[in-house]
């Protein structure tokens, strides 16, 4: 765990008072009830206010990228929070998990990338670590882009104990940064991932020694 996302119990909560917590709910994700007070920009304390928050964990995410080919490995699948919004439920994204007890998130990247999407991470490269919806969540994200030999990346991945049915596609760099400006890659993590690589590309060549 990285101070970017210590518990409560070890921050130091200058001008923060937690005067309350609730566990409302606790299944495959948890909802607790904070009851706050904070500090004002015009000085003095809020009074007490309320706000639900989704526990679901911290995650950590790969874009496999390909240099020599020049190919973005992406996946598809099935996502209920977009159907529930209004979305297509069937989303293009990166590979990601969520953080277990005792993991880094360099480990959870590399057994993501094999689990689903079968490919094997050499180089791995951070992008970003940012929260993911601050106003709801405590959700963080460690972002990273994972050098692979896209050559024989594709076909369906996924556990089956996870309910997990992925599909996994090597796509062109050129083609995904279009699909960007189609409004095809719709969530967070895609748009930031897609767009760091397009800044960062030739970056990586030098960093990894491949001719641009």
């Amino acid at each position: 765990m990285t101070a970017a996302h210590k518990p409560l119990s070890e921050l130091q909560l200058d001008g923060v008072e937690i005067v309350k917590r609730e566990e409302l709910f606790l299944g495959y994700f948890r909802i607790d009830r904070y009851h706050l007070r904070h500090r004002l920009f015009a000085g003095g304390m809020s009074g007490e206010f309320m706000r639900e928050i989704f526990e679901r964990g911290h995650a950590a995410a790969v874009l496999p990228y390909d240099p020599a080919r020049d190919e973005v490995v992406l996946i598809e699948q099935f996502r209920p929070g977009a159907l529930a919004a209004g979305f297509h439920p069937w989303l293009i994204e990166p590979v990601a998990g969520i953080i277990e007890a005792g993991e880094s998130v360099e480990d959870v990247a590399r057994r993501e990338a094999v689990e689903e999407s079968g490919c094997a991470i050499s180089d791995l490269v951070p992008m970003h670590h940012y929260l993911t919806s601050p106003g709801g969540t405590s959700e963080s994200c460690a972002l990273f882009c994972g050098r692979v030999d896209a050559s024989n990346a594709g076909g369906l991945h996924g556990l089956d104990g996870e309910d997990e049915d992925i599909r996994v596609m090597a796509v062109p760099f050129a083609e995904a940064r279009a699909w960007l400006d189609q409004g095809k890659l719709n969530n967070a993590l895609t748009i930031i991932a897609v767009q760091w690589l397009a800044l960062n590309r030739e970056k990586l060549w030098a960093q990894w020694g491949v001719p641009a």
